[in-house]
């Protein structure tokens, strides 16, 4: 017999990010003192990424309730843009002066690139501000988009639009450690293949992240 009570996999996930995520977006001195960024895998990045003040940047991580579970929305940045071109991202980019919070940046940054609507999505809270190799120090926000919400792809900005489980991207098994030359040496990242996608770099180490605040301790 089927448990009518028994939690879904929204349900689940909506408890943890309740109990786990920052309810409040890093203060600056927070930001620098101790973020996550490519120096978790190769050490010697932060100093050199500390050398000059960074460029804040926010992106949202898109969490969407499906009939079969839960998903998670990336883009894939399109080919001529001068930072990151070509890459799987969350949408998001600089925080401007204008700019109120990072989920203000966030918002602005997911309805330019994609069309979705502020109306449409719930902040569930932040992960770890993560500083990458190349300067840009980002808050990850993470909202809840209504499963009906209608996207509208910036092609100036954004070549593709897609989903994963937020299962797979949960399942330690499908993190691997990859390396490339960067800079005249070999440098370790995360990468999180799925299918003929490629997510890897900051996109993978804020979705380690993820991982990290939201599995159970044992794991």
């Amino acid at each position: 017999m089927t448990d009518l009570a028994a939690p879904t996999a929204l349900d689940r996930f909506l408890e943890r990010a309740r109990t786990r995520l920052r309810p409040e977006p890093p203060g600056p001195e927070d930001s620098t003192a101790n973020p996550r960024g490519d120096h978790d895998l190769e050490p010697d990045v932060l100093e050199a990424a500390l050398s000059h003040p960074p460029r804040r940047a926010a992106v949202l991580v898109p969490v969407v309730p499906r009939d079969d579970g839960v998903s998670v929305l990336f883009t894939l940045r399109s080919p001529h843009l001068r930072d990151h071109s070509g890459q799987i991202a969350f949408p998001g980019g600089k925080i401007d002066p204008a700019d109120p919070s990072p989920l203000a940046a966030a918002l602005r940054e997911a309805e330019e690139e994609v069309g979705l609507d502020p109306a449409a999505v719930t902040p569930l809270g932040y992960l770890d501000p993560y500083l990458s190799g190349t300067g840009f120090l980002v808050t990850p926000v993470v909202g809840l988009v209504a499963p009906d919400a209608r996207l509208t792809l910036n092609p100036h900005e954004v070549a593709d639009a897609f989903e994963v489980p937020l299962a797979f991207l949960m399942d330690v098994a499908n993190h691997a450690l990859h390396s490339r030359e960067w800079r005249g040496r070999q440098r370790r990242y995360y990468a999180i293949p799925f299918g003929d996608r490629y997510i890897w770099g900051v996109t993978a180490g804020i979705v380690r992240n993820l991982y990290d605040r939201l599995r159970d301790g044992d794991e």
